[in-house]
């Protein structure tokens, strides 16, 4: 797809298509990146645990906590203190 580079302010820009954005997943922040002569823009890659620990106290002050198939046990799981 061919694209007109815009003058923005100072700076210069690429206007990309909504749909492209959609279909990446990019809304808000991106990755702006050249790597071998080539501008790259991903998506900004987040801890896949981010938001864990606020999501487990909120689970245990709603008693969600139990285990989902607690007959499924390890051999020395009652010694454990959690």
């Amino acid at each position: 797809m061919e694209v007109a580079i815009r003058k923005m302010g100072n700076s210069q820009g690429v206007l990309i298509p909504k749909p492209i954005l959609a279909q990446l997943g990019l809304e808000g922040s991106a990755d702006l990146r050249v790597r071998n002569g080539v501008i790259e823009i991903r998506p900004l890659k987040r801890n896949p645990r981010e938001g864990w620990a606020e999501d487990a106290r909120r689970l245990s002050e709603h008693g969600d906590d139990g285990l989902v198939w607690p007959e499924f046990a390890n051999q020395g799981d009652e010694g454990l203190v959690w």
